[in-house]
């Protein structure tokens, strides 16, 4: 894909330690939406500049901006509705405002809105000095906070099989020790081959797969409840809201699962708020028993197992709290709904402090709270409060305006070495009361995980966890031994053995066996008693022939595949029908293999049905582009991006249910005279019976190209199915 750098010299700390007064992840350094600092503003005018420290028009964002060494971090857009577009991170000097660096890169394969790139955030990693940050298309990146250069990057949408949608709902990594941890609704291979809301967590350093585990089958929502890294009875939890409408905490060294509360119908995006043993969260959809729509709810976090009968403290049905994170302040809770009203809670019991609840400004509320210098700012999307907690009436009223028409908020604030920032959809600020002398009050202790005297092993991990490779390509597998806190207790040695094509030696290197398939080998390692497992794909460099004969499924090393299709004798053959009845999947891409490739041709024979005169979609993927041929528009489309169409070509093609047809799309890239690159698209789509025409039927050409991807396949079978055979994919001469 495209990936540019932009780096100006302005010279700011190294690395180093933690500093107190960073806001390294979204929540801040508690995870809980507080800061310590005093001397903070009371007030502040977007149009006057009223305590506007600096402002940058060319940053307005939905996304939460972190500071960390002198330097604030934020995802945008980059170049909005041009031809061009796509999203980038910014590096600014948090005291000025003035860019250090910017790293863009292209959104593909996605049905993300343009107005909702930037959704996730970026978090830092003080050890390293790194960032890490997640594209709405699911492209990760861990980049030198110093420079924006990239150190390892994946499409997670290709690779493993992210599902972006519509919606653009994105999660937010965050980095514990060693790893850093990503989620999102996954549909891979083997397996994984359904839908699950599944973590990922990768070496910060290397981006090594540590560990890949899911939560239930077949959730119903993707969805963007950030994970709250705690301590739960001496035990460290990633406490997290799932796609499948439960609560989960799982061990964040494995991944393996502590508790999970059943609470909604529907998935889960309110991030969870954690107080000593006592996890705070809501949900505005469907409770999982009777007609009530919401609810807020405190866990008791120190169980185990399946706490949904008996494991809520208390619970307020009716509470529509589904977006924004709450807030803890002493014994108070601190719960903004979805249409901008502030509900006060005893947070022992439950009850309303408050008679009515308090509206903050506008209809709608997406940003979470921010709790600093004994005053809450909180931001509805055209308007926001400056609220002060009050013993009797639950708050007072410090401040409340609207904001200047047209500009909304997603982003929460954030507070950082005596300033506030303030993301907006048309800016970002940087705020401060020059007025004020800038102070901190002490931050109260926070749990730490016990130490343990458990020297048994309960836990066997293998890592790397989850591999594509080349025929001859070596791996060497390490193991790791965790006892029942989900604490490390050593790196081990072990015995191996392969399921599948492929050589293993006693010390753990596997090599991939040779030849032209496409193949899957487990590696499974034992020792102390226990066994843990490794996945492999082994994809052979181009080309690549499928005709389907012989398998009654798609091959296994197709990534997003098997679960929404299926392998079906058609016209005297075997073919692959995208079949119209898989929930949620009729319409969906796949993979096939390494999104490093680059130049060349996919090719395949495609038919149409019809039902209800209606007909599919039909598409070849290629190097992050799709020919589509379309259905309902009987037309002929090259894509790399659904909804914003930045470099789109479409033609009238009227073609046929129930014909076969060929189907050829070639991506290039090519150098200009200029120094620069772009990328040229060629299609053709003739009837099979016919010899091949000279002509391309569809040619296109993207400024801003996308430089690789792995060759897949895209099919809309919501109306009718479709069917597949004969795929053919070849390096361009």
């Amino acid at each position: 894909m495209l990936f540019t750098g932009i780096a100006l010299l302005t010279m700011l700390p190294h690395a180093s330690a933690a500093d107190a007064l960073d806001w390294n992840y979204w929540r801040g350094p508690e995870f809980n939406g507080i800061s310590r600092e005093t001397g903070l503003p009371d007030d502040w005018d977007p149009r006057r500049g009223t305590n506007v420290s600096w402002k940058r028009e060319d940053l307005g964002t939905r996304s939460t901006p972190i500071v960390m060494n002198g330097r604030l971090y934020v995802m945008a857009r980059a170049e909005p509705e041009t031809a061009r577009e796509g999203e980038r991170i910014v590096c600014l000097d948090a005291a000025t405002g003035k860019t250090i660096w910017e790293n863009r890169f292209n959104v593909w394969l996605s049905d993300v809105p343009d107005t909702r790139v930037g959704w996730s955030s970026v978090v830092g990693d003080p050890e390293t000095g790194n960032v890490y940050m997640l594209g709405v298309c699911g492209y990760f990146q861990c980049l030198n906070g110093e420079t924006g250069e990239r150190l390892w990057g994946f499409p997670l949408h290709e690779k493993f099989g992210l599902l972006s949608t519509y919606g653009g709902r994105t999660n937010f990594p965050i980095v514990f020790e060693d790893l850093v941890v990503i989620s999102s609704i996954v549909i891979g291979w083997g397996e994984m081959a359904k839908p699950a809301h599944r973590f990922l967590a990768f070496d910060k350093r290397t981006g090594e797969v540590a560990w890949f585990k899911g939560t239930r089958l077949l959730p119903f929502d993707t969805t963007y409840s950030a994970p709250n890294l705690t301590v739960l009875q001496g035990r460290r939890a990633l406490v997290f809201g799932s796609g499948d409408g439960a609560v989960w905490a799982i061990e964040p060294r494995t991944g393996k699962p502590i508790w999970q509360y059943r609470f909604s119908r529907r998935g889960l995006n309110v991030s969870p708020l954690v107080v000593g043993d006592l996890v705070f969260t809501g949900h505005s959809e469907e409770n999982i028993s009777g007609n009530a729509m919401g609810a807020v709810v405190a866990i008791d976090g120190s169980g185990r197992g399946d706490l949904t009968s008996g494991g809520a403290l208390w619970r307020k049905d009716e509470l529509m709290m589904g977006k924004c994170a709450p807030l803890a302040i002493g014994d108070r809770l601190y719960c903004f709904d979805d249409r901008a009203k502030l509900h006060v809670l005893d947070i022992k019991t439950g009850k309303a402090v408050m008679r009515r609840p308090y509206s903050v400004g506008g209809t709608t509320m997406r940003a979470s709270p921010l709790y600093a210098d004994g005053k809450i700012y909180a931001f509805g999307t055209s308007g926001w409060s400056i609220l002060r907690p009050d013993p009797k009436r639950g708050v007072k009223v410090v401040k409340r305006k609207r904001l200047p028409a047209g500009e909304e908020v997603y982003a929460s604030p954030i507070c950082s070495h005596g300033k506030i920032y303030v993301a907006t959809t048309s800016a970002l600020y940087c705020l401060q009361d020059k007025t004020k002398e800038p102070g901190t009050v002490p931050r109260p202790e926070v749990a730490q995980e016990a130490p343990s005297k458990d020297e048994k092993p309960v836990t066997l991990q293998v890592i790397p966890a989850e591999l594509l490779l080349k025929p001859g390509d070596s791996q060497k597998f390490t193991v790791r031994l965790f006892n029942g806190q989900g604490q490390l207790l050593k790196e081990a040695a072990a015995e191996f053995k392969i399921t599948g094509p492929g050589e293993m030696t006693p010390e753990g290197v596997f090599t991939a066996a040779g030849g032209e398939g496409h193949y899957a080998t487990t590696v499974e390692a034992t020792a102390s008693g226990l066994s843990g497992a490794a996945r492999i794909r082994v994809v052979p460099p181009l080309p690549w022939s499928f005709d389907f004969e012989g398998l009654k499924f798609p091959p296994l090393t197709w990534v997003g595949a098997r679960y929404r299709h299926v392998i079906r004798e058609v016209d005297g053959s075997n073919a692959m029908v995208k079949i119209s009845t898989i929930p949620k999947g009729a319409r969906s891409r796949c993979w096939f293999g390494h999104p490093e490739l680059s130049d060349y041709t996919i090719q395949a024979d495609v038919k149409g049905a019809l039902s209800d005169n209606k007909m599919p979609d039909i598409g070849l993927i290629a190097q992050g582009y799709t020919m589509d041929l379309k259905g309902e528009s009987k037309s002929l489309q090259i894509r790399s991006w659904v909804p914003q169409l930045r470099m789109a070509k479409t033609i009238p093609f009227a073609w046929k249910p129930d014909q076969w047809y060929r189907m050829k799309f070639k991506a290039t890239v090519e150098k200009l005279a200029s120094g620069g690159q772009r990328a040229h698209l060629y299609g053709k789509v003739w009837p099979r019976e016919e010899d091949e025409p000279a002509a391309w039927t569809i040619e296109a050409f993207d400024a801003s190209p996308n430089l690789s991807g792995s060759p897949g396949l895209f099919g809309n079978a919501k109306d009718a199915e479709l069917f597949l055979d004969n795929i053919k994919v070849t390096a361009n001469n």
